[in-house]
């Protein structure tokens, strides 16, 4: 549990908040995918004195004086990103995920040039394109689809057709609900194609590349990958831009995340996204990432056995997207039941949904966290069996009752841990 002493003492109706979230984590199961538990050094690191210090510029090249361990620290995470994916040059400052592909767009592409990206109701990404984001205001967004949802195979044919149509100046491979491992030289050799840039978006399973238990796109010859370092990673809220070898591309990035879309790096998060790195460099967490794609499969193994359907047939990551119309069930209300039981996951949309985003058919929920806290093949089985009672009679208050026992009594015998190396 932190401690909270300076808030408690100063602003009580913060520090209530802070205490009711700690609880609400400490005795419920997070099965969002793209959440995740940090270690106490990540917490320290977050919290430290780098918190007061402006550096805009890089290191060795600021704007004001006193940069003395700013430089220090952004170095360490430079330095400790390209260890871990393989990569000459990355840029530690951008904010979070979606700045960080505005930075790749702004860096590569001019107003109006096209961009080839995953379709959102096919597991896309919101900033690939969905026409209410800025960048879509900006460029001009087609997309590709798969080929069967119930598979999860990519239309490769179908997407050179489009790109040789569109000429897109920009090809994406990256998703936030897609549940199988991508065929990274299929993007390259299309890109190369049509002569276009290809940036790989692995905010979700970064941590899975970083472990060595899934692919990485840079090997396959992406020009360039971005990844939040939250999710999969363990590491605190914000984005790493990272280049395999071409200095002329990292410059443009750098420009473009400074001065172009943001000033002063918030030098705090780069220190606590270094310490990060370093446990991600540990054996340990190659152990760990492992551990989330065998209890992903221990999750997938119930669910398909209870005759649930799986989108992409099942998964090779760390997430699961399951249609639940043959239970008469609606995302929004297993969302809502499963939370009464201390089961925490996201409501979700499935491939061309009759229903709309927001109570759409379907919920994504994947195992990065419950792996951190310890859970294994097991232990994921049971929460996959006791979400499918839930979902199989959601009004029965009494079988609610009974599992948010079972629940925190997980909790209890896998707590959060406050290490990780």
């Amino acid at each position: 549990m932190q401690e909270y002493n300076y808030i408690k003492e100063q602003d009580n109706e913060v520090y209530e908040a802070l205490m009711g979230e700690e609880h609400r984590e400490s005795v419920g199961l997070e099965l969002i995918p793209s959440e995740n538990y940090v270690s106490r050094a990540v917490f320290e690191a977050n919290g430290s004195v780098f918190q007061n210090k402006y550096s805009e510029g890089y290191p060795g090249r600021r704007y004001y004086g006193g940069q003395d361990f700013t430089d220090q620290v952004e170095r360490l995470a430079i330095e400790r990103a390209c260890e871990l994916f393989g990569a000459k040059y990355a840029n530690v400052q951008s904010l979070s995920g979606a700045p960080a592909n505005l930075a790749v767009y702004s860096a590569l592409l001019e107003p109006g040039d096209t961009v080839l990206g995953m379709d959102l109701s096919h597991g896309g990404h919101l900033t690939h394109g969905h026409p209410m984001t800025h960048p879509a205001k900006i460029y001009n967004f087609v997309t590709y689809k798969m080929k069967n949802p119930d598979t999860g195979e990519i239309d490769f044919e179908e997407m050179m057709e489009v790109a040789k149509r569109e000429q897109p100046k920009l090809i994406i491979a990256g998703f936030s609900a897609y549940a199988r491992e991508l065929d990274y030289a299929k993007f390259v050799e299309i890109a190369k194609e049509v002569g276009a840039y290809t940036m790989a978006d692995m905010c979700h399973i970064s941590g899975m590349i970083a472990g060595k238990a899934l692919a990485n796109p840079l090997d396959a010859g992406f020009d360039v990958m971005v990844t939040t370092t939250h999710k999969s990673m363990r590491g605190p809220r914000g984005a790493i831009i990272l280049t395999k070898e071409d200095k002329v591309i990292a410059k443009k990035i750098n420009t473009s995340v400074f001065p172009g879309l943001q000033g002063g790096p918030h030098m705090h998060q780069i220190a606590a996204k270094a310490v990060a790195f370093k446990e991600a460099l540990s054996p340990k967490f190659q152990t760990y990432a492992q551990q989330i794609l065998k209890n992903a499969k221990a999750m997938e193994a119930v669910f398909i056995r209870e005759g649930v359907r799986l989108m992409c047939g099942g998964t090779d990551n760390h997430l699961l997207l399951a249609d639940l119309t043959a239970l008469n069930v609606s995302g929004v209300e297993a969302q809502t039941a499963l939370d009464e039981c201390g089961i925490t996951l996201n409501k979700n949309s499935i491939a061309d949904d009759p229903r709309g985003p927001m109570d759409p058919s379907g919920i994504r929920f994947g195992t990065p966290a419950i792996t951190t806290r310890g859970f294994m093949e097991e232990e994921c089985a049971q929460v996959a069996e006791l979400m499918i009672e839930v979902l199989r009679d959601k009004d029965n208050q009494e079988l609610k009752d009974r599992v948010k026992s079972e629940i925190e009594a997980l909790c209890l015998k896998f707590p959060i841990p406050t290490s990780f190396i």
